[in-house]
């Protein structure tokens, strides 16, 4: 239950403190969230003005603690502030210590700090640990081990989330200088130097700690952005999520938890409408109404609720399955557009929705408007390959895949797509290179397992296939497509017990108009000789096609099936006349079977209406067998 929480007028006054102390630490994008949500807060409450008509802001951007909690107070050589009168609502946590701009210690070094930081947007990262050597604050220390993490991962672009994050372990030279860095700050307990502790154990795989050293961070300082994306990154799937929200330092409805509540269900391609709810409430008037942030939010929500996105780009291969509409997230991104026509992050989701709704002149007016202003980033890139695949254009398509990877390695959907277009072009080996990619940087990505199971299925290796299905199964054990496909793989292997399991499965959370598991549930339970089972399932398309008003095509075939047991077993003869005779009347291809058929179901339903007598029962049984 969400409570009816608001922002409170001290919130824009821990943005300003993020903000300026993630910039100064380099940690760009948490620096550039925390913007700009503060410019999503309406003026009257980003900007106070109290009854003298001034400004009530404070005078600097270091809010103020409760003077009753002596360990949450700054120390004598920090700037002493006046108290507000009341507290924000996530009052009980306290903002760390030594975040204070003008701390004495800081200012003796604010030379060096800003030689060091103009090295490192330079990306001369060895340079600041020599810059810094003598300097003791804790924002020295964090840019000089942070700067010493950068120099080991040559691609990475002034932050820790472009790392390439795989799973394939680092040499013993790394893992050795990861653990030295580790033990320089391993007893601080300085709110961003636990975040660079949670990155480094990270790199470590150590997730249980990496969870644990973020906790402390946020409950320190909880409006680092950075410290709540690691989080979400080592969360591993809902349930662990469900069971992460009680250990958060902030109650349920704080807007940062639901925030974070929401990405880690996006990250997880499997957000509910429970979510799209929180973003409705984030975005309301009480909250950060003009934050295009959660607006991208809402809408990579609405895109992984409405169908299964870049899935379903794989499956097109083998099916013309009709993909899920996506008109909403569709309008939400275009809304953000509008607002902000240069923001380009999260505009490679965007062309999974146009592509995948057949937008083919959208997708393409759009990519030649971003490659005219940013030919060079990763999400155009990743745009221009989809108007490429779009059309059929697979050597085109792999060439921009490829320069999205080489431009961002981390970017799973473009490794993805690219084993796609592999595919396309029957290269497996290729295609089953770029998936194993995908899957190494992200093993939570189920699509990259997907893709495996696909491109194993496609060289008739099932046993492989199966093994990355049931990887798939495991990942999202409610989506009805995969444990479709692990059946299909099942069925192609002639394993047709295990596929019907698969297939009864799949029905659990499919909806009531599926027929297609009907379908092959009823197929396999023929060919099993278990004809009684058989009609069931026969019985549920006729209800289910009846009841939509499909055409008889869709069903004539499950008409016939009802019929014919009817008529074997003597049962309900008037059923099997209506079916007979609705195929007779249409243009499909059973007419000429069911024409048969309704004249040996008129003819045993005028001996069962005649008095019997010994030749009636014997012409029966002949019927009978004759059918």
């Amino acid at each position: 239950m969400i409570t009816n929480t608001t922002v409170d007028h001290l919130t824009p006054q821990y943005l300003r403190l993020a903000i300026n102390e993630c910039d100064e630490r380099a940690l760009n994008a948490a620096s550039t969230w925390a913007a700009e949500l503060l410019l999503a807060i309406p003026a009257s409450k980003r900007n106070p003005i109290n009854r003298s008509g001034q400004n009530s802001s404070f005078s600097t951007s270091t809010p103020a603690r409760k003077r009753s909690l002596p360990d949450m107070s700054f120390t004598e050589d920090s700037l002493i502030i006046t108290q507000p009168t009341t507290q924000p609502f996530d009052n009980t946590i306290q903002l760390g210590r030594n975040l204070s701009p003008l701390n004495f210690i800081e200012a003796g070094e604010r030379d060096a700090l800003a030689t060091a930081r103009i090295c490192f947007e330079s990306k001369e990262f060895l340079r600041v640990k020599s810059i810094l050597s003598g300097c003791t604050s804790p924002k020295a220390r964090f840019l000089s081990i942070y700067s010493r993490l950068l120099a080991l991962e040559p691609t990475a672009n002034l932050d820790w989330q472009t790392f390439d994050l795989t799973r394939k372990p680092h040499s013993e030279p790394v893992k050795m200088v990861l653990h030295s860095l580790l033990d320089l700050i391993s007893n601080d307990d300085e709110p961003f130097l636990l975040f660079l502790k949670s990155v480094l154990l990270a790199q470590l795989s150590m997730r249980e700690e990496c969870i644990e050293a973020c906790l402390m961070s946020l409950a320190a300082f909880p409006w680092n952005w950075a410290t709540w994306s690691l989080l979400a990154s080592c969360v591993g799937d809902s349930e662990e999520l469900t069971a992460l929200l009680p250990l958060l330092p902030l109650p349920v409805e704080h807007p940062l938890v639901q925030m974070f509540q929401v990405k880690t269900a996006n990250d997880l391609d499997n957000p509910s409408e429970h979510e799209v709810g929180l973003c409705d409430r984030l975005l309301s008037p009480n909250y950060f109404p003009g934050s295009l942030w959660i607006m991208e939010l809402r809408a990579c929500a609405l895109h992984h609720l409405r169908g299964l996105s870049v899935l379903w780009l794989l499956r097109l291969v083998l099916t013309s399955h009709v993909v899920e509409d996506h008109d909403q997230a569709g309008t939400q991104f275009a809304k953000l557009l509008n607002l902000d026509p240069y923001k380009i992050e999260n505009v490679d989701i965007y062309a999974n929705v146009l592509f995948l709704t057949g937008q083919r002149t959208k997708l393409t007016r759009l990519g030649l408007d971003l490659l005219a202003l940013e030919k060079d980033r990763p999400e155009v890139c990743y745009l221009i390959g989809n108007h490429y695949a779009s059309k059929a254009d697979h050597a085109a398509a792999i060439k921009f895949f490829k320069r999205t990877t080489q431009l961002d390695p981390t970017h799973i959907q473009a490794w993805t797509l690219l084993g796609h277009e592999y595919v396309e072009t029957k290269n497996s080996h290729a295609a089953i290179e770029a998936y194993r990619r995908a899957v190494d940087i992200n093993r939570k990505d189920y699509r990259a397992w997907y893709g495996l199971g696909q491109a194993y299925e496609l060289l008739n290796m099932h046993q492989y296939a199966l093994h990355y299905y049931h990887y798939c199964t495991a990942l999202r054990p409610y989506d009805v497509r995969l444990w479709q496909g692990l059946g299909m793989c099942y069925e192609e292997m002639r394993y047709l017990r295990e596929a019907i399991e698969c297939y009864k499965r799949a029905l659990i959370p499919a909806g009531p108009d599926e027929i297609i598991l009907n379908q092959a549930l009823a197929r396999i339970y023929r060919n099993l000789g278990e004809h009684a089972e058989a009609v069931g399932y026969h019985r549920r398309i006729v209800e289910v096609c009846q009841a939509d008003e499909r055409h008889i095509a869709e069903y004539a075939k499950s008409s016939l099936e009802v019929a014919e047991y009817e008529l074997n077993s003597g049962g309900n003869l008037q059923l099997a006349r209506e079916l007979l005779q609705r195929v007779a009347k249409s243009n499909v291809e059973e007419v000429v079977r069911a024409t048969d058929m309704l004249k040996s179901v008129n003819q045993a339903m005028r001996i069962q209406h005649r008095p019997s007598d010994g030749n009636d029962s014997q012409q029966i049984v002949s019927n009978k067998a004759r059918s």
